[in-house]
């Protein structure tokens, strides 16, 4: 009944290797090389990766170099 007190789940700051894996429409693999390669800022905890939110969506929105522009 108290529904001004009840508690919200925040809005996760982070993806899983997984989150990317779907939002980018890759496999794990791929997903993994991408978390490693240092394109964006990740957080291992223990033997799990996260990614930050806000580095992997400013990344995803980069202009491609000129090189790469046909």
């Amino acid at each position: 009944m108290n529904t001004s007190n009840e508690k919200r789940t925040p809005q996760n700051r982070t993806y899983t290797v997984d989150d990317i894996a779907s939002i980018l429409g890759v496999g794990r693999t791929t997903a993994y090389k991408l978390a490693n390669s240092g394109l964006f800022k990740t957080v291992r905890v223990g033997n799990m990766i996260r990614i930050s939110r806000k580095s992997f969506e400013d990344w995803l929105g980069m202009e491609p170099p000129e090189d790469e522009i046909e």
